[in-house]
């Protein structure tokens, strides 16, 4: 009889007789990931040649397969990842499956497929409101261009018809038939000194030889000529009483009196005060 342990204590245990349970194998993200690091690519590259969002690429190789949008899109994004890192897709798929409770139904991928976004159908062009635009756009155009036409034929007409008019009142008036011409001043001549009126003495000065200064007043004083007279010139003043001159250089001096020629004989560099009236000439 042993004193240790009991005969209990010696037997053996059925925890250590039985058989160990053996670990799972590798996740599926796992298995991915690991792929993937062994065919060089990052996640940008996988992401960009199976068109699955780089947030969707994480989530798979982390094994979770809740953003893919269900389990037929999880399923087709374990088949194109394995397919990108060169795996045969396949028994990931069968595990999937395994682990999710089976080959699923179809679900609509619209509501579901979060890598792709619904695309509104393209709005058709209004035929009815473009065409209608088109006809309020020539209507305007043609009712401006009527207007301009006619605001221009208006005035068009009034500028060619405005010289007509004129030429019309121009040749219809008496006035303008017949051309305004100056009357001419007769040259003086003896027979036109000797057509002075009677009641006025009128005195001519012409500068004959050579120019000569001459000033010539009213009978009241008044200041009719002041001035040098150059050969050649001549000077003609009347008034109705009486006539003062003075001639400067008298010998170059043709006098005329009321018509009738002075003929007393002045010096060159004479000085003469001269005074006529009317009738006979007759020196002051």
């Amino acid at each position: 009889m042993s004193i240790g342990n009991s005969p209990e204590d010696d037997r053996p245990s059925i925890e250590d007789d039985g058989p160990s349970i053996e670990d799972d194998g590798p996740s599926i993200g796992r298995v991915l990931q690991q792929a993937r690091v062994a065919a060089g690519l990052t996640v940008d590259e996988v992401s960009s040649t199976t068109r699955v969002r780089i947030p969707i690429v994480h989530a798979i190789e982390q094994d979770d397969f809740s953003r893919c949008g269900g389990d037929v899109y999880a399923r087709g994004h374990i088949r194109t990842f394995a397919q990108a890192v060169g795996l045969d897709p396949a028994p990931l798929v069968a595990q999937y499956d395994d682990e999710h409770g089976g080959r699923p139904a179809p679900t609509p991928a619209a509501p579901l497929f979060e890598a792709e976004r619904i695309r509104p159908e393209p709005r058709r062009p209004n035929w009815t409101a473009a065409m209608v635009a088109a006809i309020v756009v020539v209507v305007g155009f043609v009712g401006f261009t009527v207007f301009s036409g006619g605001e221009k034929g208006k005035s068009d007409k009034a500028v060619a018809e405005g010289p007509s008019q004129q030429k019309t009142s121009a040749l219809s008036s008496p006035a303008a038939s017949k051309p305004a011409v100056p009357p001419l001043k007769p040259a003086p001549s003896d027979s036109a000194i000797a057509a002075v009126p009677a009641d006025k003495v009128t005195v001519k000065i012409t500068a004959t030889t050579d120019k000569s200064w001459i000033s010539a007043k009213d009978h009241n004083g008044q200041m009719l000529f002041d001035g040098l007279l150059q050969k050649g010139e001549a000077q003609t003043f009347q008034d109705a009483e009486k006539v003062d001159l003075i001639l400067g250089n008298a010998g170059a001096i043709e006098l005329y009196v009321n018509g009738k020629k002075i003929d007393n004989k002045f010096e060159d560099g004479q000085v003469e005060r001269l005074s006529y009236t009317k009738g006979d000439p007759q020196v002051g």
